[in-house]
């Protein structure tokens, strides 16, 4: 691929195990539309720095951004020198106890030639032999910061599904770079699955360890493996306390958050008591209060 630049050149296989598995798996996650909280990007640095990746290619950005709208950044190096970063997609290759090897792609999502920079991407799952590829995203929802992150997966392809635990995905509507990988891996014959994670829609410019850290969880235990959480799980207790705060200023969001936990709490904790609403009657009070706010 023109667009691909190997580090030491295309891999020859020695960094892949030979044991029996599933084989090795692409892990993806783009800055912008898909990214709610930065939770995703968050997620797959974790991964990135807890599983010891090492880099292994990249992305060159020239021809899928418009530099206008995603403009390279100037930097100081550790020398002083003055160092101009652009839009970045790294690949790095890790061994994660348990696994056949995992590539993590740590990204931002471009904004030209999706199924140029699609293909590029199919190319290097192919040459460091990737069977599968998951992609980790993060959406704004109704849900409180003072309970635990939802996150849902879907897989297109049914063995594939069977296997994770995971079923289609119904949506329709606009979708990001990760919604156009997905259906050129597909169009390419290579197996899909993506996880989620909901973000308070409160707080959208707030990064959400929390909404990180379920990610995280979730992937290692899709892959059969382990990943210390111990800094994603100090930064969650301090993200709550601190949009606590944010939100007790205006009397408004601190009522919506207590119907959104109401909601939660009936939904999830399996509440048996008049006093509390129905999933359905606390939907209703929080679409009837956004409608009066």
């Amino acid at each position: 691929m023109g667009n691909l630049e190997w580090v030491d050149g295309p891999p020859d296989g020695s960094r892949r195990r030979s044991i029996d598995r599933t084989g090795p798996v692409l892990i993806a996650a783009f800055e912008g539309w898909n990214d709610a909280g930065d939770a995703a990007t968050s997620a797959v640095e974790h991964l990135w720095e807890h599983w010891g990746a090492t880099t292994v290619a990249a992305i060159d950005p020239e021809d899928f951004y418009d530099f206008t709208a995603t403009r390279p950044q100037v930097r100081r190096d550790p020398h002083g020198r003055r160092v101009l970063e652009w839009p970045a997609n790294e690949l790095g290759w890790a061994e994660p106890a348990g696994t056949d090897g995992v590539v993590l792609l740590r990204g931002v999502e471009p904004q030209l030639r999706w199924r140029t920079f699609c293909e590029t991407v199919l190319g290097a799952a192919r040459d460091l032999d990737c069977r599968w590829i998951l992609t980790v995203g993060a959406l704004l929802a109704d849900v409180p910061h003072t309970r635990p992150t939802p996150v849902f997966g879907t897989a297109e392809d049914p063995t594939l599904g069977s296997r994770l635990g995971l079923t289609a995905s119904d949506y329709e509507g606009p979708t990001g770079i990760v919604g156009a990988l997905h259906s050129e891996a597909t169009a390419h014959g290579v197996p899909t699955a993506s996880l989620w994670a909901a973000v308070p829609a409160y707080a959208p410019s707030v990064p959400s360890p929390r909404a990180a850290l379920g990610l995280v969880t979730r992937t290692a235990s899709m892959l059969g493996t382990d990943v210390d959480t111990g800094v994603l799980e100090a930064a969650g207790i301090s993200y709550e306390r601190q949009l606590g705060q944010l939100v007790s200023e205006d009397e408004a969001t601190l009522e919506y958050v207590r119907l959104l936990e109401r909601r939660h709490d009936a939904e999830h904790l399996g509440v048996d008591d008049d006093s509390v609403p129905n999933a359905d009657r606390l939907l209703e009070e929080v679409e009837r209060f956004l409608r009066d706010q």
